[in-house]
C-alpha cells in the first residue's frame, strides 16, 4: 500500500466514520425526502404507477417471458418455493433448511451466530463461520425470485413471503448493526436486489405505506454508505463497482429521495472511470479473474439497463466497456468452448433474474446483447429469462445467430491471454499480470499457464478457486503455482502470498513474441528472481495449426541447483496412467491425451490425485467444494540452466496417427533443439533463446 493509503485507512479507524452512520443518527422523513410534509400514501401511489422511474419487472412482460421460456420460468417458481420453505443453498455447501422464525445472523454450516454489534467491530476474517455464506443469505438476492414468481403466477404467497422476510430482515438488521452491514459492498449488492424486487411487487396489496417507508429508509441508508464508505486505493476493484451500482440503483428507482439526483451524478461519474479501468482496452477484466469480469460487467449492465428503461442515454463509457468485455469473452469461448477459468470466482450475481446457480458466459452475453445490441455478444449468446427481462431496456432478445466462420486465434495484450485455435482445439496461455492494483486480491500465481480443450471438453485446465474462508488450506494451494499448468521452481510460488486476498510480491511477465498464424508464444516472468540463487522461467508454446500435437518448452535459467516441476492439471473426468515417456489420459476408458516429457537433465515423472496432506490433485467447480483430479508432470533436480519439453497430443474424435516417441532435448548456448518421432516422421524444433519468438519447425 502507498503511504497515502495507509494514512487514509488509519484515519478511517480513528475517526469512527462508520459509527456515524448507524441507526442512532437516522434523519427524519422530512430531511430524507427534502419535504416538509412527506405523505407516504402519495409516495407509494407514485411508486406503484412507475412515475419518474424505470420499471424492469412487470406483469405484462412476465406473461410474455413465461410463454417464451416455460422451463426457466418453472425453475424460478421452484426456486421461489424453496425460499418460502426457508431452503437456501450457496456455493458448494449443501442446501440448508433454516428454522422459523429466520435468524439472519445464524450460519448453519458452522453452527455460528454472528454477533448483533456494530459492523465495524466484526472481524469477518477470523470469525468461526464462513462470512461468505452469511453474506450471501443477507444479500437478499432471492427476493427477485419471489417477485418474479408473483408476477408469473399471481399467487399472493410469493408477495407475502417476500415482505414477511423483508420485515424480519429489517427488524434484525438495523443500519450499521451485524455482519450484513460489514462493508459498503454488501449494502450495495443488497440494495440492487431489494430495490428491483420491491419495484416488481409494487402492485401487491402487501406493500403498505409503512412497509414502503421502512424499505425506502433502509435503501437510503445503504446508498449513503455506498458513497461514504466506498472502496478506495488497493480495494477499489469490483467492490467499488458494486457500491456505485447500488448507489445508482437506489437513486434511479427512488427519485423521491432528496439526495437521489446527487447520488446519481456521483455514481455515474465514478462508474465512467471504473468502467475504463476495470475492463481493459482489449476487453479483458483487470482483476485477472474471469468470474469477476462477468460480475463487474453485469453490475454495469444493471445501471445501463435502468437508465435506458427511464428513457435516458447511458454514459458511453459504460456501454463501451460492456461491448469490449463481451467481445473478449465471446472470442474466448468461440462456438462452444468451455468458459475460461483463471483467478478467483465467488459466483457473484449482480441481480438474479433467473434461477441458474452459476452465471454461464453464453447467458451473460445474451443479457449484454439484449441491452447493448453488441454483435459479438449476440453471436455467442444463449437467450433466456435474464436476457428477456433486460430486453425491454435495449434491442430485444437476441435472435438465433446466423452461421458464422469458425472462431479465430486471438491475443489480448492488456489482459495477457493468448488463444490459439485449430479446428476443434483451443489452447490458451496466460501472459498477463498477477492481478489488479497493489494487492492483486483475486489473481493466482499462474503466469505462463497453458490450458487445452478439444471439441468443447477440457483436458488441461485451471483447478478453480476452491475456497475463500471456509477452507483456508485449500485456498493457499489453489492460488499457488503448483496447482496450475506452469512451472514451479524450488516448490515456491511465483508471487508471494501475504494473506488470503493479498500478495506482497508480484511476478512480472514479459511477452517476447506472439505469432498467431504460426501458433507460437514466447514469454517469461521474473517471479523466481527472488530465490537464492535466483532463477528465471521462460516458456515457448508451439502449436502449429496444421499439427495434431503441440510442444511446450520451458527454460529455467540462472545458476545453482534447483528443483523444477512441470504441472498439468487434468479435468476430473479424466483418468491418468503413467507411461515410460509420460502419462496417458483417458475419458470413459478411451484415450484422449498423451503427455510426453523430456529434459536436458534427469527427470522423474509424478502423478497425484486427491492428496489430503498437500491438497494437490483437486478440482473445484464451485467455491467451497472440490473433487479429486489428476495432477501430473515431471520433476528435475538440476543445475541451471535446464530445459524441459512436453509434447501434448490430443486424440479427438478422429484419433491421431501416432504419439510422440524418442523425445529428446539438447541445449548449446542459446540454441535449444527438441526432436521426436511420430511413426516414421521425425520432427525437429529449433529455438534461438537470444532472439524473440525465434522458432524453426521442420522435419529431419
Amino acid at each position: 500500500m502507498s503511504p497515502y493509503e495507509i494514512v487514509w485507512r488509519a484515519s478511517r479507524i480513528t475517526s469512527g466514520a462508520a459509527r456515524k452512520l448507524t441507526h442512532h443518527g437516522a434523519p427524519s422523513d422530512a430531511a430524507l425526502l427534502g419535504s416538509r410534509d412527506p405523505r407516504w400514501d402519495d409516495l407509494l401511489a407514485a411508486f406503484r404507477c412507475g412515475e419518474g422511474r424505470p420499471v424492469l419487472l412487470d406483469r405484462a412482460r412476465a406473461a410474455r417471458l413465461a410463454a417464451a421460456h416455460p422451463e426457466q420460468t418453472a425453475a424460478v417458481i421452484a426456486a421461489a418455493d424453496r425460499v418460502l420453505k426457508l431452503r437456501f443453498g450457496f456455493f458448494g455447501y449443501p442446501e440448508q433448511t433454516l428454522a422459523a422464525p429466520l435468524d439472519w445472523h445464524h450460519d448453519p454450516i458452522s453452527a455460528t451466530t454472528w454477533p448483533a454489534i456494530p459492523s465495524e467491530r466484526i472481524d469477518h476474517r477470523t470469525g468461526a463461520g464462513d462470512a461468505k455464506w452469511i453474506w450471501e443469505l443477507n444479500r437478499l438476492q432471492h427476493l427477485p425470485w419471489l417477485a418474479q414468481a408473483w408476477l408469473f403466477t399471481g399467487d399472493d404467497r410469493y408477495a407475502d413471503g417476500a415482505f414477511d422476510q423483508l420485515d424480519s430482515w429489517l427488524e434484525q438488521n438495523p443500519p450499521g448493526i451485524g455482519i450484513a452491514w460489514r462493508g459498503a459492498f454488501e449494502a450495495g449488492i443488497r440494495a440492487i436486489s431489494v430495490a428491483v424486487a420491491v419495484a416488481g411487487l409494487r402492485e401487491s396489496a402487501a406493500l403498505t405505506p409503512d412497509r414502503y417507508r421502512r424499505v425506502v429508509r433502509m435503501l437510503a441508508d445503504s446508498a449513503e454508505r455506498c458513497w461514504q464508505e466506498r472502496s478506495r486505493f488497493s480495494s477499489a476493484n469490483n467492490h467499488l463497482v458494486g457500491e456505485l451500482a447500488g448507489l445508482a440503483t437506489v437513486a434511479l428507482l427512488f427519485p423521491e429521495l432528496g439526495q437521489a439526483p446527487r447520488w446519481e451524478r456521483r455514481a455515474l461519474a465514478a462508474l465512467r472511470v471504473e468502467a475504463q479501468r476495470q475492463i481493459l482496452p482489449d476487453g479483458a477484466g483487470a482483476e485477472q479473474a474471469v468470474g469477476y469480469q462477468v460480475f463487474t460487467a453485469e453490475l454495469l449492465l444493471v445501471v445501463v439497463a435502468l437508465l435506458r428503461l427511464r428513457g435516458d442515454r447511458p454514459p458511453e463509457e459504460l456501454v463501451a466497456a460492456l461491448e469490449r468485455s463481451a467481445g473478449y469473452l465471446a472470442a474466448v469461448i468461440g462456438s462452444g468452448d468451455p468458459a475460461p477459468r483463471y483467478g478467483d470466482d465467488d459466483e457473484g450475481f449482480a441481480l438474479r433474474l433467473d434461477a441458474a446457480p452459476l452465471r454461464e458466459i453464453p447467458d451473460h452475453l445474451a443479457a449484454v446483447g439484449a441491452v447493448t445490441g453488441s454483435p459479438a455478444a449476440r453471436q455467442a449468446a444463449r437467450p433466456g429469462l435474464a436476457a428477456g427481462w433486460l430486453a425491454a431496456a435495449g434491442h430485444g432478445e437476441p435472435p438465433a445467430p446466423p452461421p458464422a466462420a469458425g472462431p479465430a486465434s486471438r491475443y489480448a495484450p492488456d489482459g495477457g491471454l493468448v488463444v490459439l485455435r485449430s479446428g476443434s482445439r483451443r489452447l490458451t496461455m496466460d501472459v498477463g499480470p498477477l492481478g489488479y492494483l497493489s494487492i492483486a486480491a483475486h489473481g493466482h500465481a499462474d503466469a505462463l499457464a497453458v490450458t487445452l480443450s478439444v471439441e468443447g471438453q477440457e483436458l488441461i485446465g485451471d483447478p478453480g478457486a476452491a475456497s475463500y474462508y471456509g477452507h483456508p488450506e485449500w485456498r493457499r494451494v489453489h492460488r499457488g503455482t503448483r496447482a496450475h499448468a506452469t512451472v514451479c521452481v524450488d516448490d515456491a510460488d511465483q508471487s508471494v502470498i501475504a494473506g488470503p486476498f493479498l500478495w506482497s510480491s508480484h511476478a512480472g511477465v514479459t511477452v517476447r513474441g506472439v505469432d498467431l498464424s504460426r501458433g507460437v508464444v514466447d514469454a517469461e516472468h521474473d517471479g523466481y528472481r527472488r530465490l537464492d540463487p535466483p532463477a528465471g522461467h521462460r516458456r515457448w508454446l508451439i502449436a502449429p495449426p496444421e499439427d495434431a500435437a503441440l510442444l511446450v518448452v520451458d527454460l529455467v535459467s540462472g545458476a545453482g541447483t534447483h528443483r523444477v516441476r512441470t504441472s498439468w492439471p487434468l479435468h476430473p473426468a479424466l483418468d491418468a496412467t503413467r507411461t515410460p515417456d509420460g502419462h496417458l489420459a483417458r475419458r470413459d476408458g478411451a484415450p484422449v491425451l498423451c503427455l510426453t516429457y523430456a529434459a536436458s537433465a534427469e527427470t522423474t515423472h509424478y502423478e497425484v490425485r486427491g492428496d489430503q496432506d498437500t491438497n494437490l490433485g483437486w478440482w473445484s467447480h464451485r467455491l467451497e467444494s472440490r473433487e479429486p483430479a489428476w495432477l501430473v508432470g515431471t520433476t528435475a533436480e538440476a543445475q541451471a540452466p535446464v530445459v524441459l519439453a512436453t509434447v501434448l497430443t490430443p486424440f479427438g474424435a478422429a484419433g491421431v496417427s501416432g504419439v510422440a516417441a524418442d523425445l529428446a532435448v539438447s541445449r548449446t548456448g542459446d540454441s535449444i533443439e527438441v526432436t521426436w518421432r511420430v511413426g516414421d516422421l521425425h520432427r525437429r524444433v529449433g529455438i534461438d533463446a537470444a532472439a524473440d519468438a525465434s522458432v524453426i519447425l521442420g522435419d529431419r
